[in-house]
């Protein structure tokens, strides 16, 4: 392996590298692929994206059963949860794509080692050292590339990911969990307590209250999803308590206690007053750290920011010729198709290819709650904030067709815009299949279409996108079903 100089390495087998690398393949560069554990997929596949929304769908399926004969199916009057089976077919979807990650990596010609890599420094002569530390010697599809010490590569991609942060003073067990332990709960919980309520908090808190557990949220901060427009926050929460869901706002988590039944959280809540919950599980969800303290970052002339990677507008960090894409980047989403896009842009760049730059104002952020979310761009706020003249529309689902047949009438579309040029600033969506509507926005901002030129696009019918229509249509007053 050390007589081999590759065009790219890179360390870190999630969705942000090996994106980076299939894309290096396809432009025809040689390419080494650094994954430390024996499954490529990172935290995206096997314990966070791909098995939650597996599990989120299997609750959708569950909440219809609930009410299958208004919709004039008879005989599943007493439906019955099968955990076992939750969590297997949970499992049988992300062994199919870990095994259609090794297949591409043969695709596309890329070299996968098994092992821990970390950088010994800057570039010699033109070619860095990557050190590989097997740490699965004899398992995986790449035994013979284990035994590997040394990588070398004419430039390198860190691309380590996160790890879920938990509460000072505690560690994960099978009570104190993250999302890692909560996907493999060998029983079902009766009760929860999520602690945290950004994207991966709101998402366990409508699983688990979907299969009829009692299901308690505590945020610190004035509201739930933080990140996402106020007016988005107040309609989850409104949602989310008409379902049974206790949400705790602008509070302070004291202690954590095990008890003979499972947990006990003792908690300030907003009028200063405090308050006791006790559960079977309690679930931290307070967000996710860099994984770059290991990767021999220290070697280069890389200064990290509160442990993330400081980048330029290519990704490439202070050290010449080292990139850093995914979770690990400051000021950059953590998100796994930022984190991707990102990786298509290094191989594009490294290839000598087009590309463009990731713009942080054209990412859209989803939530699979339900109802979902989805959003990009500027929230009301953000644009007041940024000094634009603001004109914003808003349309209900209660007042599209389609929503109408699915049932599902909670949430609405926002549209921010900016009121001098018709420029669409932002858009944000609670509501049914909102993760996948907010696709069409994220276009249209691409090619800087304007609010009057969405108006007269069209949209078929009935479909949940006729919303978006009459959303765009809401900013100058003018939507046809509200």
């Amino acid at each position: 392996m050390a007589d081999t100089t590759y065009d790219l390495a890179i360390i870190g087998g999630g969705p942000a590298g090996y994106t980076c690398a299939i894309r290096a393949g396809q432009l025809g560069l040689k390419v080494a692929l650094i994954e430390k554990t024996d499954k490529l997929g990172g935290t995206c596949l096997h314990v966070g994206c791909i098995p939650t929304k597996a599990m989120l769908f299997s609750a959708e399926v569950w909440d219809h059963l609930k009410h299958a004969e208004s919709y004039g199916i008879e005989g599943v009057s007493a439906p019955k949860l099968n955990w076992q089976n939750v969590l297997k077919r949970k499992n049988d979807i992300t062994v199919k794509h870990t095994k259609g990650l090794d297949f591409l990596m043969k695709k596309n010609k890329v070299t996968v080692v098994r092992g821990h890599g970390r950088l010994t420094g800057g570039a010699k002569d033109g070619v860095f050292t990557i050190d590989v530390t097997a740490e699965d010697k004899g398992k995986g599809q790449d035994a013979e590339l284990q035994a590997a010490t040394k990588i070398l590569t004419k430039k390198v991609v860190i691309a380590t990911g996160s790890d879920a942060r938990m509460l000072p003073g505690y560690q994960a067990d099978d009570t104190i969990l993250t999302n890692i332990e909560i996907l493999s709960l060998p029983t079902f919980p009766k009760s929860l307590v999520v602690i945290g309520s950004g994207a991966v908090g709101v998402e366990f808190a409508s699983i688990f209250k979907s299969f009829g557990a009692e299901v308690t949220i505590i945020e610190a901060l004035p509201r739930i999803v933080p990140v996402e427009d106020e007016e988005v926050s107040k309609e989850l929460t409104r949602a989310y308590k008409k379902r049974g869901i206790d949400v705790n706002v602008s509070c302070k988590v004291e202690k954590i206690e095990k008890t003979k039944d499972g947990v006990k959280v003792s908690f300030v809540d907003a009028a200063g007053k405090p308050q006791v919950k006790e559960a079977e599980k309690v679930l931290v969800a307070v967000g996710r750290g860099p994984r770059t303290a290991d990767a021999g970052l220290d070697k280069t002339k890389i200064q990290l920011d509160r442990g993330f990677v400081p980048v330029n507008e290519w990704m490439e960090t202070s050290e010449p010729g080292v990139y850093a894409i995914g979770d690990i980047v400051a000021g950059l989403p953590q998100l796994a198709h930022v984190g991707a896009m990102a990786g298509v842009v290094v191989a594009s760049k490294v290839a000598g290819k087009y590309a463009r730059p990731v713009r942080k104002d054209r990412v859209p952020g989803c939530t699979y709650c339900d109802p979902q979310i989805g959003s990009v761009g500027l929230t009301e706020a953000q644009a007041k904030e940024k000094g634009y003249q603001v004109k914003v529309g808003k349309f209900p689902f209660v007042g599209n067709s389609k929503a109408t047949i699915l049932d599902s009438h909670d949430g609405f579309v926002k549209v921010v815009s900016d009121a001098k040029y018709g420029e669409v600033l932002g858009v944000h969506i609670i509501g049914p299949n909102a993760t996948e509507l907010i696709a069409e926005c994220v276009v249209a901002m691409e090619l800087e279409a304007t609010v009057e030129e969405l108006m007269f696009t069209i949209h078929a019918h009935p479909t949940l996108a006729e919303s978006l229509l009459d959303g765009f249509s809401s900013v100058e007053g003018m939507a046809i079903n509200a």
